[in-house]
């Protein structure tokens, strides 16, 4: 491991491969929408970690991470938690989307548009 390295931390890997077995069904939907270079061109990672932080989703050419959060998310405490890691997220220049469960389940097309919408040289939405 690099010194300076923030991705994929070795000692977050059977976190990680536990998170990309056990995905909620909204997860599930949404990947099905971003693997295999299906949105726009862009790559998309799903359970990736950045520093200490495992996101839902990360696209390395748009510093783009999307989090699909369900009703665990809805506490004071993951609230805030929420909260703090988009704000440091953010302070690393990453740009951070959250989407709810029924959002992605309900309206996926209004989801990618709104993810395509935050990509440089952003295709025209379809």
């Amino acid at each position: 491991m690099r010194k300076d390295q923030l991705h994929s931390l070795p000692h977050l890997k059977e976190k990680r491969t536990v998170l990309r077995n056990s995905m909620t069904f909204a997860e599930e939907v949404l990947w099905q929408e971003l693997r295999s270079w299906k949105l726009a061109g862009r790559k998309f990672r799903r359970q990736h970690s950045i520093e200490n932080f495992i996101v839902d989703f990360y696209c390395a050419t748009e510093r783009l991470v999307i989090e699909v959060d369900g009703s665990v998310h809805d506490t004071p405490e993951a609230s805030a938690n929420d909260k703090l890691r988009d704000e440091t997220l953010k302070n690393w220049n990453y740009t951070v989307l959250r989407f709810r469960n029924y959002e992605v389940l309900e309206n996926i097309t209004a989801v990618k548009n709104v993810i395509i919408s935050y990509f440089k040289n952003s295709p025209s939405c379809f």
